[in-house]
């Protein structure tokens, strides 16, 4: 529903996202730094690899609740 979906992606955005940076920066540092560009573009695809598998839960949050019944008043 949407109220559980916006709930979900405050859950990930403020608790997952965070464990996930540790995570990602904990196995970075496991192996030798590369050259800049290189990490540069580590960093960004994981930045962005994060979110696919999560889409179906941000989708159309910051909109208006679709099963909201409106009165109209005139």
């Amino acid at each position: 529903s949407y109220r559980l979906r916006r709930i979900l992606s405050v859950l990930i955005l403020l608790v997952g996202l965070p464990i996930y940076i540790i995570v990602v920066i904990s196995i970075m540092s496991l192996f030798g730094r590369p050259p800049f560009i290189i990490e540069l573009l580590i960093y960004i695809c994981l930045g962005v690899v994060w979110a696919f598998p999560l889409k179906f839960i941000f989708k159309g949050v910051g909109q208006e609740d679709p099963d909201k019944n409106e009165v109209e008043t005139v």
